[in-house]
């Protein structure tokens, strides 16, 4: 996300005195609440799902989970370029290639 975009997040929560609800707990629930509300777009068909309904849906998951990143202080790139840092030794090219294995399945 652009600072304009995430500046805009932060006054929206600051504007309504919201970040007192802001505990991590509370905000872990509302991610899986939004993304239970995303899946919910593809519940009947994996084709035909009104894509309005998932930019919403999406949204709402990614400002919850920004939320997050600034109650524990974290910063989005360094926490996604860790992880990525690990999923790609634990899932090199040569072994993941087309395969849909989890890593201690590989051989």
């Amino acid at each position: 996300m652009n600072q304009t975009t995430i500046d805009r997040i932060r006054k929206f929560t600051y504007d309504r005195n919201w970040a007192q609800f802001h505990s991590p707990a509370n905000l872990a629930k509302s991610i899986m609440i939004e993304a239970g509300e995303l899946l919910e777009c593809f519940q009947w068909s994996d084709e035909n799902y009104n894509i309005e309904h998932v930019k919403e849906e999406l949204a709402d998951v990614l400002i919850y989970c920004h939320d997050m990143l600034d109650k524990l202080g974290l910063d989005a790139d360094e926490i996604v370029n860790s992880k990525m840092d690990k999923n790609e030794a634990k899932y090199p090219v040569e072994k993941s290639w087309g395969n849909a294995k989890k890593y201690d399945e590989f051989q």
